[in-house]
């Protein structure tokens, strides 16, 4: 058994009163005290260490520092006078901020894959996207945005094209929310889809098309705006597209573009709609309004309107 100073309270305590005055093991003291961390200031006349009154402070410090998960070599800087406390802390406060980062980006892959009942192929690939760094995740958006845009005005990088490039640009904060980071996988797994790809490249034509005609005296407001303004009161009345009051609207419709049908379809592809609200979450934006109930309205009623007249049969001519 360790001895010391027959005073427990005095200038110079054994290893083992130490002990009992921090709640460590002797075992713990004299690791710490081995890697010159907590020296003894002296020996008792049997040669056991003996610790003087700062090595309380020391090992108060070192408890706290290793609870914050500093490591030892950088602990015995701090005590020796090498590094202050503050350069520590900073250093392991960066530290910890890439871990958390790192684990919220596996909450939110493993999350996803939980709610996707994934297959291991797709989890790979959200792992994958997740871990994408800032210029990798910008090279990624910018080849997804130079197909769509490819010879608008958008790509050559001047023009009204480029607030609309830009609005489809999702940008991440360097301290995402788990829902943002899980946003941001699934959009950029939409944006490698061809066929989505396609539908928005459609997008792009038919606003190069609008902004054309706008030039040129035609119609200047946008298809949904448009839509909207249109479908969303005879909606809200219950007319249904075949009715015979839905006809003003559909004529309306037609009016504003004869290929109003074609855009429309593409507008209206689910996946446009799922890109914006993502990209709303992405980037801290309200959540958009669902234009889907009067666009499928819109759909519905100009197809209607060029179907066949039902026969009605029975009749002598």
């Amino acid at each position: 058994m360790d001895g010391g100073m027959n005073d427990p309270l005095g200038p110079l305590c054994s290893i083992g009163e130490l002990a009992r005055r921090t709640g460590l093991t002797v075992k713990a003291i004299r690791f710490y005290s081995d890697r010159g961390i907590v020296p003894p200031t002296g020996r008792s006349p049997a040669g056991y260490r003996l610790y003087g009154a700062d090595a309380l402070a020391r090992l108060d410090l070192v408890r706290t520092l290793r609870d914050l998960g500093v490591g030892l070599p950088d602990i015995r800087k701090v005590v020796a006078g090498e590094l202050s406390l503050s350069e520590v802390a900073a250093a392991h406060a960066d530290a910890l901020a890439v871990q958390i980062r790192t684990l919220r980006l596996r909450h939110a892959v493993l999350t996803a894959v939980a709610r996707r009942d994934s297959s291991p192929e797709e989890m790979d690939l959200m792992h994958r996207l997740a871990r994408l760094s800032e210029d990798e995740r910008r090279r990624l958006i910018d080849d997804f945005l130079d197909s769509v845009f490819a010879g608008s005005a958008g790509s050559a990088g001047s023009g009204a094209f480029v607030g609309i490039r830009r609005s489809f640009t999702p940008e991440l904060p360097d301290n995402p929310e788990p829902e943002q980071i899980a946003a941001w996988v699934e959009l950029a797994e939409l944006s490698q889809d061809g066929e989505f790809r396609a539908v928005v490249r459609r997008l792009v034509e038919h606003l190069e098309a609008e902004q054309e005609g706008a030039r040129g005296g035609g119609p200047r407001s946008g298809l949904v705006p448009t839509v909207r303004g249109l479908v969303g009161p005879v909606l809200a009345a219950g007319i249904e597209p075949g009715d015979g009051a839905a006809a003003p609207v559909v004529e309306a419709l037609l009016a504003h573009d004869v290929h109003v049908l074609t855009r429309l379809e593409a507008v209206n592809d689910p996946r446009r709609e799922r890109y914006t609200e993502l990209l709303a979450v992405i980037n801290g934006w309200p959540a958009p309004e669902s234009s889907a109930p009067v666009l499928d309205w819109a759909v519905e009623a100009i197809r209607t309107r060029g179907k066949p007249p039902a026969d009605v049969g029975g009749q002598d001519e």
